[in-house]
């Protein structure tokens, strides 16, 4: 078939997977990061395992960290939150809670976010929030995706309400 002027070919290798090791830049192709291959040196969080895919550390991101978190069966996760990051979550299997307070009335009150497969959940920066996997069987794995370069954890003693003025 012949080629339109100024239009080339992609370069492929020998596999079709592109090539391991490469930093994007100009000129250059995108990263293909296998699921056997994400990076368990992360920020963790009791209850849950991190695994790092796109980092600053696995692919030279500068504004993206995105990953996935497995949460055992009843198992909850610690109080955290994720400093200036946006948070958005993905949830593949499992039925995880995503657990906030809420001090709008007389006195906090916990709210319980209940996800199935499919589900999504955005997190605002500094919320805190824990994360629980009721089911008493099957793990719950979501991807998640951040603002930041890196996986910024910051666990708490207990979850608290973010005053109206910063929430």
């Amino acid at each position: 078939m012949p080629r339109r002027p100024g239009r080339r070919r992609p370069r492929r290798s020998p596999t079709g997977r592109g090539r391991p090791g490469r930093t994007p830049g100009p000129g250059r192709s995108g990263h293909h990061i296998r699921a056997d291959a994400l990076d368990g040196d992360t920020a963790q969080t009791g209850g849950m395992r991190r695994f790092a895919a796109v980092s600053g550390k696995t692919v030279g991101s500068e504004k993206l960290w995105m990953g996935q978190t497995h949460v055992a069966p009843a198992t909850s996760s610690s109080d955290h939150h994720h400093g200036e990051s946006e948070t958005a979550i993905h949830v593949v299997s499992g039925h995880p809670e995503f657990v906030f307070l809420d001090a709008s009335g007389d006195e906090p009150e916990e709210v319980r976010l209940r996800t199935s497969p499919g589900d999504y959940i955005f997190v605002p920066p500094f919320v805190p929030h824990r994360e629980e996997n009721p089911d008493p069987a099957e793990e719950a794995v979501v991807v998640i995706a951040r603002s930041t370069q890196e996986a910024i954890v910051v666990n708490l003693p207990r979850l608290y309400a973010l005053p109206a003025e910063e929430a």
